[in-house]
């Protein structure tokens, strides 16, 4: 194993020193192969052994400009100094006491910071979790509770989870739901706004989900509407302008509980704390995770207070929820992304992106759509003189790109969507080069 120390002081560059993957990350990834199951994959299939800011490394000591983020998590980068420090400190102290057996102080905080957080100026409560599905599921819960009703909308293209229920929740068939079934009752998908595809304003896109949830479910059977404001998974679909509020106003008007699902475009990813406060949007429930923690496992839902409270004593809750070294480690998360001003390097990240890919689109006519907000970007690359997906030039281009020390992430209901998620931490000089070299491999396909 190459013995490397990870964080800031990592040296903030792209250096191959073997194909990729490497002999040593092969071998390792033959042992995973043999030992850990086949649906468990891997993107790109090296071994990591250090990390910082804006580069991985690898166990065969190439380092790897890293535009994913494990997903959106690491946006504080994947060993920041405070969440390190924290997070040892915590660990010296106690691990675990299960928060619903003895509670700690840390879990107290993270609920008072979340609260202060989010949008809404109303009393708030929140509850701590694991992962994203889980705060999805636990939102849905606490909203069928309140309501005393049982059906859910979601939308086309959304991502909620693995989980049973949220598996239902979530539309894209492989990898996610394929063979897996059948899937939690009592779930309506309607259609978003997709500007690129649908041509439509955000008050046209509305009236049409709209229309459909009353024709085809009905508010009075109708417990809650989930969407994230920039659909993960499913493409980073950045619903037309006044779409959002249009499904708050009438969710609020038919007693029927607004949720936003803010696990991967929260904690400043989108140059907001929250992608709701693009336009104003106040849920009456947000679930978040992925940038909570810098890296470790935590998830919330946080909301009204009338609706929080509204689960009986017991209802919420999990062996594991909220553990204190996860809290820890959201609390100083949170604290970088204040104190060192991120939300205006996710802005600045977002001015980059569309500047390179913005060139591209002028002579390339493949690049079909650059979208997004903040460190939340992607391009959509489509058949050449119109729209069709093309899933084909996507894969070439991210395993180009991984070929060349940089790790790309795909999506989309289609596959032809390259997403970029960097830390906000990430050199201007870094990303520009990453970014430049899937420039030359779309040219180069």
């Amino acid at each position: 194993m190459v013995d490397v120390i990870g964080g800031p002081s990592l040296p903030q560059e792209r250096k191959l020193v073997t194909s990729i993957p490497g002999p040593k990350s092969q071998e390792i990834i033959a042992r995973k192969n043999a030992a850990v199951a086949a649906g468990v994959g891997a993107a790109l299939p090296i071994s990591v052994v250090a990390g910082g800011d804006g580069v991985l490394v690898d166990v065969d000591g190439n380092s790897l400009i890293d535009l994913g983020s494990g997903i959106a998590v690491t946006g504080v980068g994947n060993s920041a100094p405070r969440v390190v420090e924290a997070v040892q400190k915590q660990v010296a102290q106690f691990t675990h006491t299960c928060f619903t057996v003895t509670p700690y102080e840390g879990y107290i905080a993270v609920a008072e910071k979340l609260n202060e957080l989010t949008p809404g100026d109303f009393e708030k409560r929140s509850a701590l979790f694991n992962s994203g599905a889980e705060a999805v599921e636990n939102a849905i819960k606490i909203a069928r509770h309140y309501t005393k009703k049982n059906g859910v909308v979601v939308f086309d293209h959304a991502y909620h989870g693995r989980t049973n229920l949220t598996m239902g929740m979530t539309a894209k068939n492989i990898p996610y739901k394929d063979g897996f079934g059948p899937f939690a009752p009592e779930v309506y998908r309607v259609p978003t706004s997709y500007p690129f595809r649908d041509g439509l304003t955000g008050a046209e896109a509305a009236e049409v989900a709209l229309t459909q949830i009353e024709k085809q479910v009905g508010a009075s059977n109708l417990a809650a509407i989930i969407i994230e404001p920039i659909q993960g998974e499913g493409g980073f679909i950045a619903p037309a302008e006044g779409f959002l509020p249009a499904l708050q106003e009438w969710a609020t008007a038919n007693g029927v509980v607004f949720i936003l699902d803010e696990v991967q475009s929260g904690f400043a990813r989108t140059g907001q704390m929250f992608a709701a406060e693009h336009e104003g949007v106040t849920p009456d429930l947000v679930t978040t995770a992925k940038g909570i923690a810098g890296g470790l496992p935590l998830s919330a839902v946080t909301g009204r207070a009338e609706i929080m409270d509204s689960a009986h004593a017991g209802g919420l809750g999990g062996t594991y929820t909220g553990s204190p070294i996860a809290c820890a480690a959201a609390l100083a998360t949170i604290e970088t992304y204040q104190a060192d001003n991120l939300l205006a390097r996710a802005a600045r990240i977002q001015e980059i992106i569309e500047e390179v890919f913005g060139a591209l689109q002028q002579s390339d006519d493949r690049i079909g759509d650059i979208r997004g907000r903040g460190a939340m970007m992607a391009i959509e690359l489509v058949e050449s003189g119109s729209k069709k997906p093309n899933a084909t030039l996507t894969s070439a281009v991210a395993k180009a790109a991984a070929d060349q020390g940089v790790l790309v992430l795909t999506c989309g209901t289609y596959g032809n969507v390259i997403r970029f998620l960097p830390a906000l931490t990430i050199s201007e000089e870094l990303l520009r080069d990453g970014l430049q070299v899937v420039v030359d491999a779309i040219a180069a396909n």
